[in-house]
């Protein structure tokens, strides 16, 4: 029995967290997962939304008076393609639905709040759209926490908007300038690590300020040391937007060269001490 197509929904930025009622310092989005080998499920997809409220609201809990911040869920839109993305396309079409919600999303930042810099903080899929998304000029540093990458999702393009295609590689010129941070299970079965690897390696050839962190016996939805990642993602978050001082960890694995600084690993406990 063929599925019913999901209604038509505009992009839309969720209800702010963090500093509410003043300018903010900065922004920080956060793009779900949802991602399925043929697209995305309405309820995969809302069941992404709700586990990205926790990061959204701890982000927003850790803004201060001095560099005040401002947090937003990301929702995507739908069209009127069926609920596995449709036939033609699949889920090489949904990534790059994403990646063009999340462009609209850092430009809706831009007219709301002016010139203030922005972080992308994606998970599965929306780490792949906050990755593509970097090449913004508000865009001043990126997350992707186990970013659901395909050896079929080839791309070309070195700026905002890149684009499938066939004969290119997942672009990283878009990274150049930007703080990257990538965080990978090491048990992941939907998505092999070795990928993510990959992508940090090329990128640190073209940008100093890349690391990646490997979570080891976790799987893709790094469930198991969500605390750690949580609070990596959060230092990381705000000595990027706020100019403070980095974790050594990532003080690190900036530092170190490949392919030490893009294999290191997160140390169960991380956070609770982390200087």
């Amino acid at each position: 029995m063929a599925q019913r197509a999901l209604p038509e929904r505009e992009t839309r930025l969720g209800r702010p967290r963090g500093a509410v009622g003043r300018a903010p310092h900065a922004v920080v989005l956060v793009l779900p997962g949802g991602g399925t080998a043929g697209g995305v499920r309405r309820g995969t997809e809302l069941v992404a939304a709700a586990s990205a409220v926790p990061l959204a609201r701890r982000l927003g809990r850790a803004s201060s008076d001095d560099d005040p911040l401002v947090t937003h869920i990301v929702h995507y839109r739908h069209g009127a393609r069926g609920r596995d993305g449709g036939a033609a396309g699949g889920g090489a079409s949904r990534t790059a639905d994403c990646a063009a919600d999340a462009e609209w999303a850092v430009e809706e930042v831009v007219r709301r709040y002016g010139d203030v810099p922005v972080c992308l903080v994606g998970a599965d899929i929306g780490g792949v759209a906050a990755l593509r998304a970097a090449g913004h000029q508000a865009v001043a540093s990126v997350v992707a926490l186990g970013p659901l990458l395909s050896a079929a999702d080839e791309c070309v393009g070195d700026a905002v908007g890149a684009r499938p295609a066939a004969g290119g590689e997942e672009p990283v010129q878009q990274l150049r300038g930007r703080h990257v941070l990538l965080v990978h299970g090491t048990n992941d079965t939907r998505c092999d690590p070795e990928l993510s690897f990959r992508l940090a390696e090329r990128a640190k050839k073209l940008n100093a300020d890349v690391c990646r962190f490997e979570v080891h016996t976790d799987g893709h939805g790094l469930r198991g040391y969500a605390a750690e990642v949580a609070a990596l993602t959060q230092d990381f978050v705000l000595g990027t937007l706020c100019g403070g001082d980095l974790c050594r960890p990532l003080t690190d694995a900036l530092a170190a060269p490949p392919p030490l600084g893009l294999r290191m690993p997160l140390a169960s406990g991380f956070g609770k001490n982390l200087r």
